[in-house]
């Protein structure tokens, strides 16, 4: 069994809101001009694009994904081996956009990742994005469980 849990925008919550409003003008544009197929491809590569990880319980394996266009995964499987752990890290993000007056907005954003180390304690991916830290405990207990995963 496979799961596929999704990460983060490669371009940020305003680069892909802003994507896929190009995206959907460049559809209705392409209808009267050609040049709109340019910002299809544009618009759907800068909304779409997003960062994943993939799980196969089957196999016990684990693979971060960049899907470009939403749908084109890029990325090597790792093998899960004896030794490697699984935890928790909060992570605090803060992501700007400026306006045309030179105005910024920050968006803040905080979550919870449930984590693949090695046997020597160094980060290795992100398995799961989670909001809160309860339901990251239930979710890193799991996954480490269905991988034999030692959890800290």
């Amino acid at each position: 069994m496979k799961t596929n849990n999704k990460l983060d925008n490669s371009f940020g919550p305003a680069g892909s809101f802003a994507g896929r409003i190009v995206f959907v003008a460049a559809i209705i544009l392409s209808c009267f001009y050609y040049s709109g197929a340019l910002l299809v491809l544009i618009g759907g590569f800068v909304g779409f694009t997003c960062s994943s990880a993939i799980i196969d319980y089957d196999k016990k394996c684990v693979k971060f994904s960049n899907n470009l266009f939403g749908i084109i995964q890029t990325g090597n499987w790792i093998q899960i081996e004896p030794g490697m752990t699984i935890g928790i890290k909060k992570l605090n993000q803060t992501f700007t956009a400026y306006s045309q007056g030179n105005r910024s907005l920050d968006v803040p954003e905080s979550d919870f990742r449930i984590i693949l180390f090695d046997g020597d304690g160094k980060e290795i991916m992100p398995l799961k994005k989670t909001n809160s830290l309860d339901t990251a405990r239930a979710e890193r207990d799991t996954i480490g469980n269905s991988l034999g995963l030692k959890i800290i």
